[in-house]
């Protein structure tokens, strides 16, 4: 383990505090239990100094007679003192040698008596005024309580920085562009989680960047087609003013996507909010149609002339993605535009969508309806400009036509 490691740290530390509380409580459980035996002794001394003046064996049933005046009771049959001394249940609570004798106190039950073998002769009286009881227990129970206390913060501690650990192994591989912190997901409210979740969305972010970035370039590859094309195309055909002009026109196109697509990457790799003004939509469809250099054919106009609070060149993109989706997978090249209330839909006849709508939210999403040259970025785009202008987007089909409906969001 490495020794600057926090783990190491606490752990050492804890080891350090076990120690220390086990040593405590040798310390005191000797000390009470010499403080006991002084308690003891120095409550018999006055019996053992009655032990030591008594002279021969004649004596013992009047020494037993008065001891009871003390409320003592002297064994004198050896069978009934080996009951109590060698039975299991007897604990010595104190025990002291002398040079010439041996004295205890021993407990049987609630019984407590005090034993002193002397040169051979066997002494065993009972104690009939009180019964010394024995602290050791709630000692015990005193340092279990701190020991499992000192055990249970280790482990609470260890657990509440076990992120921290995988925190680490996580960040040094997101130079391998690994944005999975799904680890960190915590509804913990410490310094550690919170430090992990913000991790997360930092990952996140980062992971949308490079989402974006990659938009940016395969879009750009999408949509640049079509101008290239046509420059081409007008390249090989005879120089005249007319062919001048429409070549100008497709460095106009270009010069135009470029800006899109900037816009586009700004939009969806910042986080801060887009400026927005009230335009006419008739202008920000004009504008689309001019950005897909379309047939007037091609798009049919039944929408009112309605004011919109937008980014202005960003919602035109939005509106050019869903005229173009529209009339490439529409079976007659048509879309028609119209609007309720402040809602604008956008309507084509062909086949009902395969999946949910929110599956095309998803970038680079593809399904057997697009067209080989489609990135499917078309609606990931539209979602993203949508929900930056407080707009959302509806879809429903009915009588064979997919009815998309770009709808004011409540604030």
């Amino acid at each position: 383990m490495n020794r600057q490691s926090i783990f190491f740290t606490i752990s050492v530390s804890f080891i350090i505090s076990l120690i220390l509380v086990v040593i405590s409580f040798l310390i005191i459980m000797v000390g009470n239990q010499k403080k006991l035996e002084h308690h003891l002794f120095e409550k018999y001394q006055p019996l053992t100094k009655m032990l030591f003046r008594k002279k021969s064996r004649y004596n013992d049933f009047n020494f037993k007679k008065n001891l009871e005046n003390f409320n003592y009771d002297l064994f004198l049959n050896k069978s009934d003192i080996d009951s109590i001394t060698y039975n299991p249940q007897t604990s010595v609570i104190a025990q002291r040698r002398f040079r010439d004798s041996i004295n205890r106190v021993l407990q049987l039950n609630d019984r407590q008596f005090f034993y002193m073998n002397r040169k051979g002769k066997t002494y065993l009286i009972e104690d009939k005024n009180e019964f010394t009881e024995n602290n050791s227990i709630y000692i015990i129970l005193i340092f279990a309580i701190i020991l499992l206390t000192l055990i249970m913060s280790f482990l609470i501690t260890l657990r509440k920085l076990m992120p921290l650990k995988i925190l680490k192994d996580k960040v040094s591989s997101l130079g391998d562009e690994n944005f999975d912190f799904e680890c960190c997901d915590t509804t913990r409210k410490d310094e550690v989680s919170l430090l992990a979740l913000e991790f997360k969305n930092s990952a996140k972010k980062l992971k949308e960047l490079k989402e974006a970035r990659n938009i940016f370039i395969r879009n750009i590859m999408h949509e640049l087609k079509t101008p290239i094309t046509k420059g081409k195309f007008l390249s090989e055909l005879e120089k005249n003013e007319d062919n001048n002009e429409k070549l100008k026109e497709v460095f106009n196109r270009l010069e135009s996507l470029i800006n899109e697509f900037a816009s586009i990457e700004e939009l969806i790799s910042s986080s801060k909010n887009i400026e927005k003004r009230v335009f006419f939509l008739n202008d920000i469809i004009d504008n689309a149609k001019d950005i897909l250099m379309l047939d007037e054919n091609n798009v049919i106009e039944k929408h009112d002339n309605i004011k919109v609070e937008v980014n202005f060149k960003l919602f035109s993109i939005a509106i050019k993605n869903l005229i173009d989706n529209a009339i490439k997978y529409s079976l007659d090249n048509k879309v028609l535009i119209r609007t309720e209330d402040n809602s604008i839909i956008f309507e084509n006849t062909g086949s009902k969508l395969e999946y949910d709508l929110e599956k095309y939210y998803e970038p680079f999403f593809a399904n057997k309806e697009k067209s080989d040259n489609s990135f499917g970025l078309g609606l990931y785009i539209v979602y993203n400009i949508l929900k930056a202008n407080n707009y959302k987007l509806e879809y429903k089909f009915e009588n064979n036509k997919n009815i998309f409906i770009c709808k004011k969001e409540e604030k």
